[in-house]
């Protein structure tokens, strides 16, 4: 069975959207619940998702594992995985760890740009790596099964993640800075360590991640991913394309800024770019991985190590969450 799996959307959560998914055969996504919410502001984005739920379950329904992933498939629907990222929700409290999980947490990032009280941003001058906190949450999202995301945060603390964790950790939408050098993206040591561990890669597709931004071509995305596949091996890359449809530019504000800062448009593009970047016209949505299964044959791979990035490499990751 070949699966497709987005491992990172932040969409304006529709219908619309929920159809678009459906069109590009998504089996699974794992969508960002929170940014910079606390844990009672997370409780009101589950009950958002629960109307989501009701008003499309003939589209998608809540994923807690692996085999709602085989579900999605043979009922035709979506299956979502909740996500954060960063750990704002837990607060300073480890026992809410499991309070998130219980909801439907498989995912958190320790940290988003910034330090937290878990580990260093990639923003951050001084990365003083993975804290005590940072050490004892890890034990627990390991106990529970909620993985364990660095895609915003910097070297030192997420080589930390990676040696402290018992269960593979995932950098769930982020590409390599060999082809694109910008804060956000790693470095080639750190992609053959996460690669060690098991951990996956999911190549982002957010404009100002990609070489050329907006007007990166297609091939150019897919020779860096089978560069990316020679530093990491087949079974370690997937996709998170941090998909942003239908969001107003006033969102990239709250992504930035959350509430730690007035300074507008702080971060990732912002001297210039204030809003949303454009996506590639060959990845408007997800229905772009129609183009992205042609353009990795195309530059060599073929349909099995085609469908392994497209889906079937998140699906076995998604095995050894629980």
């Amino acid at each position: 069975m070949n699966y497709k799996i987005d491992n990172l959307q932040y969409c304006n959560w529709s219908r619309e959207v929920f159809q678009i998914n459906r069109e590009a055969e998504l089996d699974a996504v794992h969508v960002t619940v929170v940014y910079h919410e606390d844990y009672d502001e997370f409780l009101d984005r589950v009950k958002e998702w629960d109307n989501h739920f009701k008003e499309n379950s003939d589209l998608i329904f809540l994923g807690k594992n692996f085999k709602d992933i085989e579900r999605a498939r043979k009922e035709n629907k979506t299956a979502i995985f909740f996500g954060f990222q960063n750990c704002s929700p837990i607060e300073d409290d480890i026992g809410l760890i499991e309070k998130v999980h219980e909801k439907g947490c498989r995912f958190m990032q320790l940290t988003y740009n910034n330090q937290s009280l878990l580990a260093t941003g990639c923003y951050e001058k001084t990365d003083s790596g993975v804290t005590n906190f940072g050490k004892e949450a890890i034990k627990e999202m390991n106990r529970l099964g909620i993985v364990v995301d660095m895609s915003h945060s910097a070297e030192k603390s997420t080589f930390d993640a990676i040696d402290l964790s018992k269960k593979p950790i995932a950098i769930t939408h982020a590409n390599p800075n060999f082809w694109h050098k910008v804060l956000r993206n790693k470095s080639n040591d750190l992609l053959k360590a996460l690669a060690s561990s098991n951990g996956m890669l999911g190549l982002s597709l957010y404009a100002h991640h990609l070489k050329d931004s907006t007007n990166c071509k297609l091939e150019s995305f897919c020779e860096m991913a089978a560069r990316t596949v020679d530093i990491m091996g087949i079974n370690n890359v997937g996709i998170g394309s941090d998909l942003c449809l239908n969001q107003p530019d006033s969102v990239v504000e709250w992504m930035r800024n959350g509430t730690w800062t007035k300074t507008k448009n702080f971060g990732e593009g912002s001297k210039n770019k204030p809003g949303f970047p454009q996506q590639p016209d060959w990845f408007l949505d997800a229905r772009g991985f129609k183009n992205l299964q042609t353009g990795l044959k195309n530059i060599g791979f073929n349909n099995e190590d085609t469908n392994k990035i497209l889906g079937n490499n998140w699906y076995n990751f998604y095995k050894g969450i629980n």
